[in-house]
Parts: C-alpha cells; sequence; structure tokens
C-alpha cells in the first residue's frame, strides 16, 4: 500500500506531479552549480574543499554588504569578484603553495581551517543576522506565471525560472571552458600529477588560482540564486554541503556528473518528500539525499561518471 498508493496520486493529478517535478529540477540545479564548485577545486588538487559552503556564504554577505555601505547594486557585484579573486590569490599564496606533494588529507584540513577563519571574518564584518538578498536591484524577476494544464494549473515562479538558466548557462560555460581550452587541459594535468604538470612547464600557482577564482565565481552565482530564494544567512553552509550526495552520484572529477547528480538529488528529494513522506513520518526531505548516495556507494562507489582507478603492483 505504502509503494502504491503514492504512484496512483501522481497518475489521478498529473498537473500536481508536473510542478513537484518542476521544484525538484530548480532544486536540483542549484544543487549542480553548488557541485561545481567542489568539482573545479578537486579537479585541480585532488582535495574536497570543506570550505566551498562558506565561500557561497561569503560571496552573498560581501555583494549584500556593499549595496548596504551605497554602492550600486551591480558595481557591487564586479566588488564581489575582485574579492572573490582576492580570496583565490590568498589561498594560493598562503595555504596551497606551501602544502604541494602534501598528503590530501593535510590540503583536507587546511580547507576546514579556512572555513572556520572565513565563518569568523564573515561574523565580524558583517554581523550574524540574515540580511535580504538585492535581488530586485539586480533585475531578478519576481512573481508568478500560471500555466493551465490538465484541467489545473502549474505556477512556475519568474524567480525560481531565472535561477535555473543562469544555474544551466554557467554551468555550460564553465563545463565548455575546462573541457575545450588549454587552460582545462592544463588543469585536468595538474590534477593528475603535479610533478608531471611542473616538468612540462604548467604553473601550479596560475592553475590553482584560475581555479579558485573560478570556484569563487560560482559561489557569488550561487549566493546570489539561494540568497533570492531565502535570506542571506550562515546556513546556506549547510545547504551547500547538500551537494556532497551530488557529488558521490556524479562522481568528484566530473562536471557532466555534478549536473546529473544535481538533478537526481534534487527531484528525487521533493517527490520522496511530496509523495511518500508522510507515508513514513514526512520529514524525509532532509536525510534521503544521503541515502541515494549511500545506495551507489555499495554498488558504483566512483559515481555514475567518476572515473574507476586500477593501481597494479
Amino acid at each position: 500500500m505504502v509503494l502504491v498508493e503514492p504512484f496512483a496520486r501522481m497518475a489521478t493529478n498529473p498537473a500536481f506531479l508536473i510542478q513537484v517535478i518542476w521544484e525538484g529540477f530548480v532544486s536540483g540545479v542549484l544543487y549542480a552549480l553548488i557541485a561545481l564548485g567542489f568539482v573545479l577545486i578537486f579537479k585541480a588538487s585532488g582535495v574536497f574543499n570543506f570550505a566551498q559552503g562558506i565561500m557561497v556564504v561569503f560571496a552573498a554577505l560581501t555583494l549584500v554588504g556593499l549595496h548596504e555601505a551605497g554602492v550600486p547594486a551591480w558595481v557591487a557585484v564586479a566588488l564581489a569578484l575582485v574579492v572573490m579573486y582576492v580570496l583565490a590569490v590568498g589561498v594560493e599564496r598562503i595555504v596551497l603553495r606551501p602544502l604541494v606533494n602534501q598528503p590530501d588529507i593535510i590540503l583536507l584540513m587546511a580547507t576546514i581551517g579556512l572555513t572556520r577563519v572565513l565563518v569568523g571574518f564573515g561574523e565580524l564584518v558583517f554581523g550574524g543576522e540574515p540580511k535580504v538578498m538585492i535581488a530586485s536591484e539586480l533585475g531578478i524577476p519576481s512573481g508568478v506565471w500560471r500555466i493551465p494544464l490538465f484541467d489545473r494549473v502549474v505556477v512556475i515562479k519568474l524567480i525560481d525560472l531565472t535561477a535555473a538558466i543562469v544555474a544551466i548557462v554557467m554551468v555550460g560555460g564553465l563545463a565548455f571552458f575546462f573541457s575545450r581550452t588549454r587552460i582545462g587541459r592544463a588543469l585536468r594535468a595538474v590534477a593528475d600529477d603535479h610533478q608531471a604538470a611542473l616538468s612540462v612547464g604548467i604553473s601550479l600557482e596560475q592553475i590553482w588560482v584560475i581555479v579558485w577564482f573560478a570556484a569563487g565565481l560560482v559561489a557569488l552565482v550561487t549566493g546570489i540564486m539561494w540568497g533570492a530564494r531565502s535570506d542571506v544567512s550562515f546556513a546556506l553552509e549547510i545547504i551547500a554541503l547538500k551537494a556532497l550526495p551530488v557529488l558521490i552520484l556524479g562522481g568528484f572529477t566530473s562536471v557532466p556528473g555534478a549536473i546529473v547528480g544535481g538533478l537526481i538529488i534534487g527531484i528525487g528529494e521533493k517527490i520522496g518528500e511530496i509523495y511518500w513522506g508522510r507515508l513514513i513520518g514526512g520529514g524525509i526531505e532532509s536525510w534521503l539525499a544521503y541515502m541515494i548516495a549511500l545506495l551507489f556507494l555499495l554498488f558504483r562507489p566512483q559515481g555514475l561518471f567518476g572515473e574507476k582507478i586500477i593501481e597494479r603492483v
């Protein structure tokens, strides 16, 4: 009964099913956008960047803080990008450069340390109170779009539609840049072997700055979109960690995997919560993604698009 009833509800009200899938799709592309920031860092250094979540918060707070100080909205966006570039250079000079060829666990601990530094610095400069994203000043539309379908109405929030379009363009653009350009090939070389990349003249310092700045750009766009749907607060850091099951599904080194994984998680957890949630106690949206990721770890630990590494001894 628990398994059959939800399918009956889907069949009798297809308009509502499309509404649920749309909301899951929007969450999924935003998860993919967050996961992309993790993938970029992992491809360049082989390390899970624990600081990506707080980078989303820090970028959004910088934008809102600059605007509150009287800076026009789009100038504040440009200045926030400059701040993220300075952060990228600082991370390369202070954190990564002294740790070249150190074990991965050392770099992971370094990103955890960076997280705590950004949390403390963010609270010191911007305070701990939630802030409202300057969505209207940036031209992000509000309101809804009502589509008659199957004798009912599907409601599309324009802010969600904008978020989905921006996320798709951003993911597609970065995927093309890092897969079809010389910098993308250099990034893959660095990810495979630092020493080999150095021996053919690839600058680790430049690659890391580029990658961390790209991750900062992704963090800023993600912060704007998530902040426009809710407030900008340090709680966004927890939402950003939802990218972990996305990475497990898609593979830690795959940009397409981040997209597919994000959609599976976003749509899957929304359908699970709406149709099966109340039948098994409710609130499953908070943990269903991790259960799906656990199943993938059991049967395909490298993810859908990840590389299976085979070592011969």
